[in-house]
């Protein structure tokens, strides 16, 4: 039991050792130009260790970003209080805030949308289940919804965050009631 703590130890700290090498790369240079050598030789882990957790560089971000959303999306579903999700996600957005700008700059946004896109099918499949609509109206209700939720979001935290959080969730929630309302007409 002790040699599979032991295991498992090893395994969260090549991940994080890893995280961390390529986050520090991405500081300077774009995705594309960044190799797998690169990011394990600044880890100091082997690339046995690189692809015992991951098949690419855009699996390892993928898997930084995840549970980092995925937590936010929780808090949605979960019904935490308004005022307790909202200073969850004012954290979260001024710590995603310089990470985005960087992605945008580095090549690397489009993972993290593919992330937000799988955490906003995951909770609208969860909060759809009792609508009356369609296969077809909720799948691209969703991909419709997704796509302006990510742009909001991002022009928020791109332009400095000027509008309260406040304020951008309740313009979310607005698109969200009147284009399901439309729908149910």
């Amino acid at each position: 039991m002790a040699a599979t703590q032991h295991a498992q130890q090893l395994k969260q700290d090549s991940q994080t050792y890893l995280t961390t090498a390529l986050l520090q790369l991405l500081e300077t240079h774009d995705l594309n130009t960044i190799s797998v050598t690169q990011v394990v030789k600044r880890a100091g882990v082997s690339r046995m260790a690189f692809y015992r957790n991951f098949e690419t560089l855009d699996d390892l971000l993928a898997a930084y970003f995840r549970p980092k959303l995925t937590a936010r999306f929780n808090d949605v579903v979960n019904g935490v209080p308004q005022a307790e999700k909202l200073a969850a996600m004012g954290q979260f957005f001024q710590e995603l805030a310089p990470t985005l700008q960087l992605a945008t700059q580095r090549g690397f946004e489009e993972i993290i949308r593919q992330v937000f896109n799988q955490n906003m099918e995951a909770f609208y499949q969860t909060t759809l289940a009792e609508t009356p609509l369609t296969p077809v109206q909720r799948r691209y209700w969703t991909k419709f919804m997704s796509a302006g939720v990510y742009a909001i979001w991002r022009e928020w935290l791109l332009t400095g965050q000027r509008e309260s959080l406040t304020t951008i969730h309740g313009l979310i929630a607005g698109f969200q009631t009147q284009t399901m309302a439309s729908l149910r007409a």
